[in-house]
């Protein structure tokens, strides 16, 4: 399986694949978003009322989807009670869709795989049938990847449409930014964007660097309280512990030199014309400003007052030409038009300077 796809093109795949009632195996490395995606389809992708069932199967047991055997005493025949982890009728019915997420498959032992392929082969499994709204997606790690794996039996694996996903830079930027992760880290990652994912399988360290670790590693603790207030050795080992010693020390560093940037607001008023003569070989700290007047810009957008926001937006591009490297420029505009979807007309919205300078230079790389 040496075709990959990034996580925007396997989500595209999952979707399709649940229209057509299709199991589906999502490979890919630790930490890089597997079960996110398919509970972001359940709840904002596919229509009406939907539901993830999330079952760790390196965790269960054969009896966890068998059901436990019992004898019947009317009968005198053995019986199998309905497992507690798999959907009812009446709890399915509740839903338009029901998706089953069995994550880590492969991590499973022999005897659990067993037991999923009667489930995702025949749709039951021992006297437990599968409610017919009810889709099933399977995910596990590489064999390479240094976790406990099994090998899949080739009739299960013949079962599935297998999507390999891999780590994609700008698909990370778009959530990142829609889902509110601290400035720093967008600043830092879109400077040193090889420190997003940096996993190895041959090193045998405890913490590595992830979409994962630095969404609910790194940008949680910075919006911890009393996090800033602790001394920089402190914080250099709290952010390790989420993405590695040498990351970290870089990070931390970044962050340092981030204090010297100019009030987001005073830039987007005008006040502020000129960086700080300190940060003009510090270029992960312009990252992070850029980031920062794409957001308050998108703030004021949303305000609906567009003559605050045209002011600051000039402001804003001003700023950008007089301070930022091309790349940097190009990213701002593309922050506003493609992430926040901020619709604006060059000609009327830029001042005639600015639009001059947009049209010569940047056209043709953003429009």
């Amino acid at each position: 399986m040496d075709i990959s796809v990034s996580p925007s093109q396997a989500q595209n795949m999952l979707v399709r694949a649940i229209h057509a009632d299709r199991p589906t195996f999502l490979w890919g490395s630790p930490g890089i978003g597997k079960s996110d995606i398919v509970q972001q389809i359940t709840d904002n992708i596919l229509p009406g009322n939907n539901i993830m069932i999330d079952c760790r199967l390196a965790l269960m047991e054969p009896t966890d989807l068998r059901g436990y055997p019992f004898r019947n005493p009317e009968t005198n025949q053995m019986e199998w009670s309905p497992p507690v982890d798999l959907p009812s009728e009446e709890f399915a019915s509740e839903y338009d869709l029901v998706i089953l997420f069995l994550d880590e498959l492969n991590s499973a032992p022999p005897s659990t795989q067993a037991a999923a392929y009667q489930l995702i082969l025949n749709r039951r499994v021992g006297q437990y049938q599968l409610p017919q709204n009810v889709r099933i997606v399977c995910a596990g790690n590489h064999q390479t990847d240094r976790g406990v794996t099994y090998n899949m039996p080739s009739p299960l694996a013949n079962r599935f449409a297998h999507i390999n996903m891999s780590v994609d830079f700008d698909d990370f930027m778009l959530f990142a930014v829609n889902a509110d992760v601290h400035p720093d880290v967008i600043g830092y990652l879109n400077f040193a964007k090889s420190d997003l994912f940096d996993f190895d399988p041959k090193n045998a360290g405890k913490a590595w660097a992830s979409p994962r670790s630095w969404v609910r590693g790194v940008s949680s603790m910075l919006k911890t309280t009393g996090f800033d207030q602790a001394d920089l050795q402190e914080q250099k080992a709290e952010i390790a512990g989420a993405v590695g010693d040498g990351i970290a020390a870089k990070f931390v560093e970044h962050r340092r030199v981030s204090e010297f940037l100019p009030s987001v607001d005073d830039v987007l008023a005008g006040k502020v014309k000129k960086l700080d003569t300190k940060l003009n070989s510090e270029i992960s700290a312009k990252y992070a400003l850029v980031i920062g007047l794409a957001y308050a810009l998108n703030e004021t957008f949303q305000s609906g007052d567009k003559k605050v926001f045209k002011s600051e937006f000039n402001n804003a591009i001003r700023f950008s030409y007089d301070n930022f490297s091309p790349e940097q420029v190009i990213l701002l505009f593309k922050t506003i038009m493609t992430t926040y979807k901020i619709r604006f007309n060059v000609r009327t919205d830029m001042e005639k300077d600015l639009y001059k300078i947009f049209s010569e230079k940047y056209t043709k790389y953003i429009v």
